[in-house]
């Protein structure tokens, strides 16, 4: 017995009939037109070669029939020129149908790949939204339409809530907690589903480094971290568009030094847990570090501003500005507006 068989619908017919029908048609007429030149060509040769014969009556037949076979060969060979030409661009049409096919095909299984991925990215094994995220990476690699998006995907990853045991003790550097040491006891199992989350957001870490150009790049692509909690967060010598860390926390060393950001960087509200190192970092739009905290020392040496620069955080700050360039509107703190500061900004 045949399973599964389904009887094809009335009027559907079998794939490439189609094309069968239009390639009987082209031979068709590409016969009728090779009749039609012979029979133009026989009688522009017999035409011509009559022609010849009343106009001058010294020519003998030879002549005549030699001019016109000359005529009618003439004739043939325009029929090639144009046959030629239709078959090229036949040829052309069908490259450019077969390169559509081809990227239908390509961004189907685009989709596709991104699709699965992100189911994986939600698997209970961590090890699995590891594969996942890596997935994503070379999907925006090979495919780099999709790269914002896979930073999106990222991104929203790291906004989830998290809270490692580490932050309570060692918040400036997570990496001097006991968990970075050998393990000395049995860890329970929330500690130990804590550590595999842990090593899945520092590969996301890594991922949205990675997929963001360097310095100078034509296209930059834009972060939203809003609320996320970032360890040892990492964009040194990178190019950003915009970015938004709007009430972020950041534990470790948060390294921005020589980062280009195109956009605006607004980190409102957000909590520096250990220190900041900011130096020779260009922001073509704004920078907001309103209400930002910091707990440990923070660098903006040779930090340029192009628009606007909001430098009312939290008090106490050891912020250091050194040759610092502000150009647009600053705000400052009172209890901020040091000679070190008023001349910054004068910079």
């Amino acid at each position: 017995m045949i399973t599964g068989f389904r009887r094809p619908a009335q009027g559907l017919r079998p794939i490439g009939h189609n094309d069968r029908v239009d390639s009987k048609k082209g031979r068709r007429s590409q016969a009728l037109a090779l009749l039609g030149t012979l029979v133009v060509a026989i009688g522009v040769t017999a035409g011509i070669a009559l022609w010849v014969l009343r106009a001058d009556a010294r020519a003998g037949m030879s002549e005549a029939v030699k001019t016109g076979g000359l005529a009618g060969a003439a004739v043939v060979a325009l029929y090639g020129v144009w046959l030629n030409d239709r078959r090229r661009r036949v040829e052309e049409d069908r490259q450019h149908v077969e390169e559509e096919r081809l990227r239908a095909d390509g961004a189907r299984i685009s989709h596709e790949r991104f699709g699965r991925a992100i189911e994986l990215l939600g698997n209970d094994a961590d090890q699995v939204r590891v594969g996942a995220m890596h997935a994503l990476v070379g999907l925006a690699r090979s495919t780099p339409e999709y790269t914002q998006t896979v930073i999106d995907v990222l991104c929203a990853y790291l906004r989830r809530p998290y809270f490692h045991s580490a932050y309570e003790n060692e918040a400036h550097d997570p990496d001097r907690n006991d968990y970075a040491q050998p393990l000395l006891r049995r860890l329970t199992e929330d500690e130990a589903a804590d550590d595999r989350e842990h090593q899945v957001r520092l590969t996301a870490h890594r991922m949205l480094k990675e997929l963001l150009p360097p310095v100078g790049a034509e296209r930059t692509y834009d972060l939203d971290l809003t609320g996320a909690s970032l360890e040892y967060f990492n964009l040194e010598d990178r190019a950003v568009g915009t970015v938004l860390a709007r009430r972020a926390t950041f534990y470790g060393i948060t390294r921005l030094a020589g980062a280009e950001f195109t956009g605006n960087a607004l980190f409102t509200g957000a909590v520096f847990r250990g220190r900041v190192d900011m130096r020779r970092t260009r922001f073509t739009g704004g920078l907001s570090l309103r209400e930002v905290r910091f707990s440990e020392h923070a660098n903006l040496s040779d930090t340029a501003v192009a628009n606007f620069a909001d430098l009312r955080w939290i008090e106490p700050a050891e912020v250091r500005m050194d040759g610092a360039a502000f150009d647009g509107v600053v705000r400052l703190n009172e209890q901020a507006e040091t000679e070190s500061d008023v001349a910054a900004v004068a910079d």
